[in-house]
């Protein structure tokens, strides 16, 4: 237990005297967790949101003295499935073992991972001009035959094993790496849908054609379709359930360090993050943001 904890506690132990109780006694409090960005490694993409870069963060959030709720508030296109289910995981774990509910509040978008996590909560709102959905997997790259063709550039790649050349970009495509990379696809598909339907159950009111072909929708139509509980502002809907009095408790991973200036590690840190930023652009252009 913290040290601040421990005084929160020897407040409220004097909160029911006379006099002092009133200005002893602890408020309620609401632990607000911001999830923005792209989801992936936090050793491959610097910001964003990975399990590594918030597992702290969430461990924190949850154990704020006299904590009424834990609040989600999203703002992602999506990413990594692998990182989607470990954030989520943790977040469902803590909030049973603490008996804590969990509301999720979407900013501009909570798409393929973004929802995923909005799914790690009891109950998921958003403004009235948010979109939600994406419920699919999605996989994108190029080919390069024709083009180092074009300049007479000749690639030598040796494998011990027939398939280690996976999707090679500088080959012609083989059926048999399409049928293998959908087959990947339809299993993490598969995961995605099961946990979408074990989170929001009876209250999806859309056909599996309907909801997890990868459509988006804006928030009306996520509310018809039970993807969302509602339309709403966090602080405005926690004071609605908790009372006015209830204090918001911010919460955040670190930031990250600030890239090297100096040298060849200056080349290679603005190339990589010219590389993750157009990355990053287009994961938000999906959905015209």
């Amino acid at each position: 237990m913290s040290v601040k904890n421990k005084v929160c506690e020897t407040c409220d132990a004097f909160s029911s005297l006379p006099l002092i109780g009133g200005l002893l006694k602890p408020k309620e409090k609401v632990a607000v967790i911001r999830l923005s960005g792209v989801i992936a490694d936090s050793s491959v993409k610097r910001g964003g949101i990975s399990h590594a870069r918030y597992e702290k963060t969430i461990e924190q959030a949850f154990e704020t003295y006299n904590l009424k709720a834990v609040a989600l508030v999203i703002n992602s296109p999506g990413g990594s499935p692998a990182q989607s289910a470990l954030v989520a995981g943790q977040i469902r774990a803590l909030a049973e073992d603490k008996d804590v509910p969990v509301y999720a509040f979407v900013e501009d978008v909570a798409a393929s991972g973004g929802y995923w996590l909005a799914c790690a909560a009891d109950e998921i709102y958003a403004t009235d001009v948010s979109i939600i959905g994406s419920i699919g997997v999605i996989s994108s790259s190029f080919g390069f035959k024709e083009l180092i063709g074009r300049y007479g550039i000749e690639r030598r790649v040796h494998t011990s094993g027939k398939d280690k050349s996976f999707l090679d970009p500088f080959e012609d495509e083989k059926p048999g790496d399409v049928k293998r990379l959908k087959a990947l696809q339809s299993a993490l598909h598969a995961r995605f849908i099961d946990w979408v339907k074990t989170r929001r159950g009876e209250k999806l009111t859309g056909s599996d054609k309907a909801l997890f072909e990868g459509e988006f929708w804006e928030s009306g139509a996520a509310l018809e379709l039970g993807l969302i509980d509602g339309i709403g502002e966090m602080k405005a809907l926690m004071k609605e359930t908790f009372g006015d009095e209830v204090k918001f408790v911010d919460f955040g991973p670190e930031r990250a360090l600030i890239s090297s200036l100096v040298g060849a590690d200056a080349k290679a840190n603005i190339a990589n993050d010219l590389a993750e930023t157009l990355e990053t652009r287009a994961l938000w252009a999906r959905f015209g943001l």
